[in-house]
Parts: C-alpha cells; sequence; structure tokens
C-alpha cells in the first residue's frame, strides 16, 4: 500500500463519509486487521463512535471482518474498494446509458446507502421519478421493479450474502459475528414481489391541505403496516460486472479506431454473447462458433454471411491478436483474447503518456524498443535515425523516468564495463505500475485542488444558494417578474463572474478526475490480468 494510494482513500472516506469514519478507515488501511477495542485505543475515538463508524465502512463493503480461533473479531479495510468509489460517476452513467433514468436512479440509491432490499429500493426510486414528472403523472411500482429484474439477469446488481437460518434447538452460545453465506445460484435470484403502488411527491396539495405536522404524517402508505415481503434480503451494485462493461467497451473503441465500425461490431456481438458465461477474471471468452455470431448480429445490420467471415478472418490475423481462431466447427470458432487485449491498451496508455511528456521522438525510441525487445545504445541511434548525443539525451529521460529500464549481461564474471552488454527494454508492468502510482497523486491532487477552490469561494456559493432558494419560494407563491429580478440583483455582476470562472474551473476539476480514472482502470485491469497468468 503506497502513500499516494493512503491519502487519496482519506479523501475519499473524508468526502463521503466524514472526518471520524475517514479517521477510523485509514487506521486500519495502515495498521492492517484489528479488534474493535484496539482500534478505540489507537485512535483516540470512544467505542461508542467506533462502532458507529464500522457500521458504515460494513454497510458499504469498505471494511470485512472474520472471527480468529479465540473468539475475537478483527476488522480489516478494503483499499481497492475504498479507491472504487471515484467511479461512482461512471457506474451510475452507464445504468443511465444501458436501462434510461429508472436504472440510473437504482444503481444510484445502491451505490449511495451500500445495501437495500429491492422493494425498498422500487419505492424510492419511483418516488423520486414522481417527484420529476408534471403535475398529475406518477411512475408505477411495477415499471421500476421490471428494471430491476432486468438489472439482475445482466449481473449489474447482486444480492448481499446473508446468515443461514438455524435450528433453535442449538444449545449452544452464539457466535461472536455471524457467518455470512450466499451460493452462485441464489446470487442474481429475484424474489417475487407483488408491489402494487405509484411513486408519491414529497410536497402534494393534498398532504398540505391537511394541515398535518410532517412529524405525524405516516412515513409510507397504509398497506406497509404489513411485513415486507422480501425482509432481509438485501442486494448491491455488481461493481466487477461494471468493470467487464468497461473493459468490453475499451476492447471494442479500440477496434473501431484501429479498423472500421463493422470489425468493432463484431467484436461487440462476441462480448456481448459472452459477458455472462464468461467469468471478469477470464484471460479467453468462451469460444463461439461463425454461425452463432451471425445469428446475434444487431437487427438491421445487414452483412451476409461470407461478409463476416471475412472480418473474422481479417480479426484473427491482426497483429494485436484481439480475436483468436481456436477451431474449424460450425464455419470456424472464435474467442477474444482479454489479457492480449488489455495488454494492447496498457501499451497504448504507456506510448501515449511518453509521447505527451518527452515528444514524438523518443515515442519512436520507445516504440522501438518495445518492438525489438533489447537493443543497445548504438542500436537504437540508428533504428530511430537519431543522433547519438539527442538519443543518449532521450534514453536517459526515460530511464530516468522509469518507462525504459536497462539489462546488464557481463561476459565475463567480474561484471567489467568493458565486457558487459548495457541492454534497453521495456518492461509494461513496471512501467504500468509506475504510471499507476502517477495517476492516484494526481487525482488526490484535484480533488485537493476541487476542495480548496470550493472553500476559497464558500461565502459566495452560500449567498447564491440563499438567493436561488428565495427565488424558487417565490416563483411557487406566484411572485410578479419585477420582485424576481431584484433579488436576481442581490447578486453583483463581479459576484456573478466569479462564480462563472469557479463553476468553469470545479467542472474542468470533476472532468479531469474521471479522465484519469479511466487511465487507472485500463492499467489496474492489465495489472490485475498479468498478476493472475503468472
Amino acid at each position: 500500500m503506497t502513500q499516494a494510494e493512503i491519502k487519496l482513500c482519506s479523501l475519499l472516506l473524508q468526502e463521503h463519509f466524514g472526518e471520524i469514519v475517514e479517521k477510523i478507515g485509514v487506521h486500519l488501511i495502515r495498521t492492517g486487521s484489528q479488534p474493535l477495542r484496539v482500534i478505540a485505543h489507537d485512535t483516540g475515538t470512544s467505542l461508542d463512535q467506533v462502532k458507529k463508524a464500522l457500521c458504515v465502512l460494513i454497510q458499504h463493503n469498505l471494511v470485512i471482518y472474520q472471527v480468529h480461533k479465540r473468539g475475537v473479531v478483527e476488522y480489516e479495510a478494503q483499499c481497492s474498494r475504498v479507491l472504487r468509489m471515484l467511479r461512482y460517476p461512471r457506474y451510475i452513467y452507464t445504468a443511465k446509458t444501458l436501462y434510461s433514468d429508472t436504472g440510473e436512479l437504482i444503481v444510484e440509491e445502491l451505490l449511495l446507502n451500500g445495501k437495500m432490499t429491492m422493494s425498498a429500493v422500487v419505492k424510492k426510486v419511483a418516488d423520486r421519478l414522481t417527484e420529476t414528472m408534471e403535475d398529475g403523472k406518477t411512475m408505477d411500482y411495477a415499471e421500476v421493479s421490471n428494471t430491476f429484474v432486468r438489472l439482475a439477469d445482466t449481473h449489474f446488481v447482486q444480492r448481499c450474502p446473508w446468515v443461514p437460518a438455524t435450528e433453535n434447538s442449538d444449545p449452544g452460545p452464539p457466535p461472536p459475528a455471524p457467518i455470512l453465506v450466499i451460493s452462485e445460484k441464489d446470487m442474481y435470484l429475484v424474489p417475487k414481489l407483488s408491489l402494487i403502488g405509484k411513486g408519491k411527491r414529497r410536497r402534494s396539495s393534498d398532504e398540505d391541505a391537511a394541515g398535518e405536522p410532517k412529524a405525524k404524517r405516516p412515513k409510507y402508505s397504509t398497506d406497509n403496516k404489513e411485513p415486507v415481503p422480501d425482509d432481509g434480503i438485501y442486494w448491491q451494485a455488481n461493481l466487477d460486472r461494471f468493470h467487464q462493461h468497461f473493459r468490453d467497451q475499451a476492447i471494442v473503441s479500440a477496434v473501431a479506431n484501429r479498423m472500421d465500425q463493422t470489425s468493432s461490431e463484431v467484436v461487440r456481438t462476441m462480448l456481448r454473447m459472452s459477458e455472462i458465461t464468461t467469468p471478469s477474471t477470464d484471460p479467453f471468452t468462451q469460444p463461439l462458433s461463425s454461425n452463432e455470431i451471425f445469428r446475434s448480429l444487431p437487427v438491421g445490420y445487414n452483412i451476409s454471411k461470407q461478409v463476416l467471415d471475412q472480418y473474422l478472418t481479417l480479426l484473427a490475423d491482426d497483429p494485436l491478436e484481439f480475436v483468436g481462431k481456436s477451431g474449424d466447427s460450425g464455419g470456424g470458432m472464435y474467442v477474444i483474447n482479454l489479457h492480449k487485449a488489455l495488454g494492447s491498451l496498457a501499451t497504448a496508455t504507456l506510448e501515449s503518456v511518453v509521447q505527451e511528456r518527452f515528444g514524438s521522438r523518443c515515442a519512436r525510441i520507445f516504440r522501438l524498443v518495445l518492438q525489438k525487445k533489447h537493443l543497445e545504445q548504438k542500436q537504437v541511434e540508428d533504428f530511430a535515425m537519431i543522433p547519438a548525443k539527442e538519443a543518449k539525451d532521450m534514453l536517459y529521460k526515460m530511464l530516468s523516468g522509469n518507462f525504459i529500464s536497462l539489462q546488464e549481461i557481463p561476459k565475463t564474471p567480474d561484471h567489467a564495463p568493458s565486457r558487459t552488454f548495457y541492454l534497453y527494454t521495456v518492461n509494461i508492468l513496471s512501467a504500468a505500475r509506475m504510471l499507476l502510482h502517477r495517476c492516484y497523486k494526481s487525482i488526490a491532487n484535484l480533488i485537493e485542488r476541487r476542495q480548496f477552490e470550493t472553500k476559497e469561494n464558500k461565502r459566495l456559493l452560500e449567498k447564491s444558494q440563499r438567493v436561488e432558494a428565495i427565488i424558487a419560494s417565490m416563483q411557487a407563491t406566484g411572485a410578479e417578474e419585477v420582485q424576481l429580478q431584484e433579488i436576481e440583483e442581490m447578486i453583483t455582476a463581479p459576484e456573478r463572474q466569479q462564480l462563472e470562472t469557479l463553476k468553469r474551473n470545479v467542472n474542468k476539476l470533476d472532468a479531469s478526475e474521471i479522465q484519469v480514472d479511466e487511465t487507472i482502470f485500463l492499467l489496474e485491469s492489465y495489472i490485475e490480468s498479468t498478476m493472475k497468468r503468472q
């Protein structure tokens, strides 16, 4: 665990959950697994606050617990899961793209609350959608429920492990912590619920007419007095499935850039056919026959079987080897080599960084060393057609930046420089790790800069929010245009310009965070795939 990762985890925990949860979370990340009382003692926090902080972290899958032989429960932070909070906007946007606004709100609720029952999610989402609709229109529970079922069928949401039912006749004492289990077949099994009803608005005219105090209003309708049918069956967002979708999108985009749109559509079809059958950690997809791929092409995509076979042959013969041929039955069996695809994407990212940082001539040398595997300095000068002095300078720049490495091969045991070959090579795995570390530092800097910008303009932001609230309340009561204009003039022209600048800067920082996270995702996926193969 590097200092950059710990700092980023600290910033994310503080931003999402506040100081106490951040203090406990970072302490567990630094020290590893610890029991409750040791955490309270080391952090100087009261036992009650530590319990509440751990409840929040466990609810959001950021901390796990395990019972040791002596019956002591130890808590351990999941640093990789904390870093996933960076990707929350991307998960939500993906759900919106695939399953419209309903899917977006379902995933957003699950990410914000950690774990929820299906009935609670459906009611909350229906209420939120109803509030955004025109007067007189409501969102039906059944419609939200159908979208939830579709998300479960495509594995974007999954059940949480639960405590198995035990017989009451067991005379022994209860375990110090519950043991949670779930079987593979139950993970995406949606309970049969008959959720009948429509979303409710928070402030409707009939509620206001009743004049009933807010505290005394029932939280839900009267039919909720009955026990909830899915009580105890909790759901969470399946982040691995989202990562699989991001990886597939990156591969399709790379094929489209290298070849054409039709090739990318063929690869997209193959990935879509394999998304449920192939685990996200496998290096290859399941073999698919040419006939199966032809039948699964999108409706209205008019290409003949012969043209499809030509495209598959072209993809299989490509030097990048994204697609491979594994047999001849069924018109030819084809697989997608996910590991090689991730390797190519990581290499392209490294090349891009070298070009942006050191220039096009350095990028030429980098690609040359990548292609030839090992080269002496004289060979680099000759192959790249760059003068000796410049080539030496560029090689040492990349060497000091850890983009390339130097390998010594001695002719004699004494390692005398005159009798030693010095070969330049690119270790993609170590270069990817180095770049990943820099990406973590960059995101931490971006978050700190965004927080600084917001803090510097805190007074102005609060004033703007107050004015907007006054205008909204006056519009609701039917105020005249002149009155609204007077309220708007409370913010002067220089202040308005300052607000615009702040908004533009914060939007730039947010966009930069998302872009850096895309690079982080590619590098992490490549490193994970490579480590599993070793």
